[in-house]
């Protein structure tokens, strides 16, 4: 099984800046599409973004030119660089992980961490 463990979440300003982790174990690490998701209180668990097996990246509108995920394999991780924060942006981010092929449905993901709160305040 794959484990998934978050990190980096905390209280922002409007305008700064994050960086989340997501450290994995078990399973061979590189052969996994790697996600963010975040859910907001009251609302559905939405896809944030993904980052393939090849490094293919992909971004929710609502996030694009201003999140950033990546991977490191040597050290299992995956990171979401998180600029220009707003306060839309507050909710529980949650690192998930597939075999294979990148989705944005986050139904489709096997493995889930257990989440890291942001919030971002005006």
């Amino acid at each position: 099984q794959v484990q998934l463990v978050e990190s980096g979440g905390g209280l922002v300003q409007a305008g700064g800046s994050l960086r989340l982790s997501c450290a994995a174990s078990g399973g061979t690490f590189s052969m996994y599409a790697m996600g963010w998701f975040r859910q907001a209180p009251g609302k559905e668990r939405e896809f944030v973004a993904a980052i393939s097996r090849s490094g293919s990246l992909y971004y929710a509108d609502s996030v694009k030119g201003r999140f950033t995920i990546s991977r490191d394999n040597a050290k299992n991780t995956v990171y979401l660089q998180m600029n220009s924060l707003k306060p839309e942006d507050t909710a529980v981010y949650y690192c998930a992980s597939r075999w294979s092929t990148v989705v944005t449905e986050a139904n489709l993901y096997a493995y889930w961490g257990q989440g890291t709160q942001v919030t971002v305040s005006s």
